[in-house]
This record gives structure tokens, C-alpha cells and sequence, in this order.
């Protein structure tokens, strides 16, 4: 069963067993504009919900990416790194930033799911 979760950030968390994977929503790709660069976690680094995690550039500004959740980094995705233009044309899957292993798998419920996210959205317009 795949869960998915969103930050008031504009990240999201796609959960399949015990693994994370983690990227910006479309509208943090539409605010940013044209990513240029992207900075990714190596494997093995552990990170905290709500911590720094990746560095995105785009041109207009360099955002920081923060962890929805904690746990270790297991992968960054190569192919972003190679071609940071797949976090504009497909940031929910192949433009993804990064999986971990979750470590505290009850910070799920913390975040918002795919109608609350879609309702804070609204609140921004």
C-alpha cells in the first residue's frame, strides 16, 4: 500500500513499506521556475523531520528542501542530479529527490494528506 503526505513546505512523502520517497509538489516547481541545480543527501546520512535535506536552484532562487519525515537516506536519485529539468517537468515520479528509511514512521500523521494539502493550496491563491 502506497501512502502519500504533503508539507505546508510543498513536499511531499510517498510511503511504501518503510521506505520514503521524497521531492518538491508541482507548485513548489511552478513557484521556483526553472530548476537549475539540485543538491542531494548522500546515502547513509540520517536526517530529521523538518531538517535540511537537499538544496534546489532554480532561476529565480536556492531553496532548501527540508525532510518530512526522519529517517537514513537509502538513495538519491542520479538521473535528477544529471538532468535537475525533471524536477520541473515531473516532480511527483522521475523527478523525486530522494528515498529514506523511515525512523519514526508516527510523523506521517502529522502531515497533510492529498485533500488537506489541496485545501491549503486554496488558501494561497
Amino acid at each position: 500500500m502506497t501512502t502519500v503526505r504533503y508539507t505546508k513546505d510543498h513536499e511531499y512523502v510517498r510511503v511504501e513499506g518503510d521506505i520514503a520517497t521524497v521531492g518538491i509538489t508541482h507548485y513548489a516547481q511552478e513557484q521556483l521556475g526553472d530548476v537549475v541545480f539540485v543538491e542531494l543527501p548522500e546515502a547513509g546520512r540520517k536526517v530529521e523531520k523538518g531538517g535540511e535535506a537537499a538544496v534546489v536552484e532554480s532561476v529565480k532562487a536556492a531553496s532548501d528542501v527540508f525532510a518530512p519525515v526522519s529517517g537514513e537516506v537509502t538513495q538519491a536519485n542520479e538521473e535528477l542530479e544529471g538532468n535537475p529539468a525533471l524536477a520541473n517537468d515531473d516532480p511527483e515520479d522521475s523527478g523525486w529527490f530522494f528515498k529514506l528509511r523511515l525512523s519514526s514512521p508516527g510523523e506521517l500523521d502529522e502531515l497533510l494528506d492529498e485533500a488537506a494539502y489541496k485545501a491549503f493550496l486554496a488558501t494561497l491563491d
